[in-house]
């Protein structure tokens, strides 16, 4: 099979500039074009110098007529934008967006979470939110692929198999997660300049952060249970990348620590990229910096029908680019792994 050509628009982000380093060392890929808009005619390197060696394209203003040229786009845009782009996609090409435009799979909660409409609520029908772990094979017949969001991805991959299995209680889940600024965007450093970012833990989105909605989403998919209940809170901290995400939950009176864990175990014994530790290994973000990976931990406490779980992931890679080249290769069958060891 020859090298699919690919389109990245939004090539300057955190988010777009770790894609491209990324892809840039992917057998199967040709970048063809790389687009931006306050950053047309400026070098890729402008914004990575480790990607000075690359032979990449210079970044151009996006217009339709570039996906005749193209077999895949890869969208790090503001949210609403990949929805524009969609509708101008031809027969043969593939769409991954790695912002929230198709996580949702209703327009109405799109407009609810995200206060603005879908511009292309049409494609939603052509579209899957894809969680390669989760969702598999499903995404081969799908045109348009949601990439999932970093703290739900940390969050999802633990509990699915658990809450499936009717292992833990599904009425009151806690989900504490802290990310690395870069989650943020680059316009950060402004939004939070007052706010002593680099020397702070800040709380945000508290009780209705957008990530809600989608989390809320893929639970009650995967596990066919009607009512699921979780509250979530975000928090950034003064580190660059990396997320850790702490899940409290209660077991139900058939299970304990062993059954959670062997359970955890078996569901991703043939995944490459997430690894389940012994009990009460304790895990920090730096386990899983530069990486595609998700280790996860099931730790006692002083109750016996409490346990804890530790989720951790780098928010830039496995939260964002990584996990959207894992989705392509298995849209295309190319190794899960390739260009992500």
């Amino acid at each position: 099979m020859p090298k699919l050509n690919v389109l990245v628009a939004g090539s300057t982000g955190y988010i777009g500039v770790q894609l491209i380093k990324l892809l840039s060392n992917h057998k199967k890929i040709n970048i063809k074009y790389l687009c931006g808009s306050s950053s047309v005619g400026k070098s890729i390197s402008f914004y990575d110098k480790t990607l000075s060696k690359k032979k990449l394209p210079k970044i151009i203003k996006f217009h339709k007529k570039l996906l005749s040229d193209v077999d895949l786009i890869f969208t790090a845009l503001p949210n609403g934008e990949a929805q524009k782009i969609s509708k101008y996609l031809n027969y043969n090409n593939t769409l991954i967006d790695l912002a929230a435009d198709f996580r949702l799979d209703k327009k109405s909660d799109y407009l609810k979470w995200y206060k603005q409409k879908n511009f292309a609520p049409e494609n939603l029908k052509n579209s899957i939110y894809s969680l390669p772990e989760i969702t598999g094979n499903k995404i081969k017949n799908k045109q348009i692929i949601g990439n999932p969001g970093c703290y739900p991805t940390s969050i999802l991959l633990p509990l699915i198999p658990l809450i499936k299995k009717d292992l833990i209680d599904i009425r009151n889940i806690i989900i504490d997660s802290k990310s690395g600024y870069s989650g943020a965007g680059r316009g950060v450093h402004s939004k939070y300049k007052d706010k002593n970012l680099y020397e702070s833990l800040s709380a945000y989105g508290v009780g209705f952060h957008r990530h809600n909605s989608e989390i809320h989403q893929e639970l009650i998919k995967h596990t066919n249970k009607k009512k699921i209940n979780f509250t979530f809170t975000p928090h950034l901290t003064p580190m660059f990348r990396g997320i850790l995400s702490t899940i409290y939950i209660t077991i139900k009176n058939k299970s304990n620590i062993s059954k959670i864990i062997n359970e955890l175990k078996n569901k991703y014994k043939n995944s490459p990229f997430i690894k389940v530790h012994k009990q009460n290994t304790l895990l920090s973000t730096n386990d899983v910096i530069n990486t595609n990976n998700c280790f996860i931990s099931v730790c006692k406490t002083k109750y016996k029908d409490k346990l804890i779980i530790l989720s951790t992931i780098d928010n830039l890679i496995k939260g964002g680019s990584g996990q959207a080249i894992q989705n392509m290769n298995l849209k295309y069958d190319f190794n899960e792994t390739e260009g992500l060891k």
